[in-house]
């Protein structure tokens, strides 16, 4: 499949079946995460891989927002190692993250696998329930699985505002 065709099918799958992701396509998944880009290849992500009934118990502690899914990934990055923009001091662990996160959500529906990115979640709760160290920031979850029968995008999944309102030539 062509990447224009790749990213237009995906879709955010809240349907899991119960069956269990291969240990092969979540390396491949982890790969994808890997290679993304991040600001000046400081690679400040990581990741925490959730298959255990243990670790999923403690994700559904976070976030209602699993969808039954039977793996999950804790996407975070480490705030000692994004790199800083020197006029303002923005850091860019939040965007490396989510390029790394994107990359994930892109390597999985390539193998079959659906994923959702779920932002909404108690960062305090999932501190304590992962046992994150301080400089660990959790982004986001992604719960992953094979799509359940009859799984089908929301319905505003094809909704996109039209490309001359996302993009100008020098100047807004």
């Amino acid at each position: 499949m062509h990447f224009a065709e790749l990213a237009a099918v995906r879709y955010s799958v809240r349907n899991f079946l119960e069956k269990p992701v291969e240990k092969e396509k979540i390396a491949l998944i982890l790969e994808a995460a890997r290679r993304a880009p991040t600001a000046a290849n400081r690679q400040p992500q990581r990741i925490l891989v959730l298959e255990t009934s243990d670790d999923l118990a403690r994700m559904d502690r976070c976030t209602t927002c699993r969808f039954g899914a039977p793996l999950a990934f804790l996407v975070c990055y480490d705030h000692r190692e994004a790199w800083v923009r020197d006029f303002d001091k923005e850091h860019s662990g939040w965007v490396d993250a989510s390029i790394a996160a994107t990359h994930m959500m892109l390597q999985a529906a390539d193998l079959g696998i659906g994923s959702t990115w779920v932002m909404w979640f108690d960062p305090a709760i999932t501190r304590i329930e992962f046992k994150l160290p301080s400089y660990l920031v959790p982004v986001a979850f992604l719960p992953a699985g094979y799509p359940a029968p009859g799984s089908i995008p929301s319905d505003q999944h094809g909704d996109r505002l039209p490309l001359d309102k996302l993009t100008a030539h020098g100047t807004f």
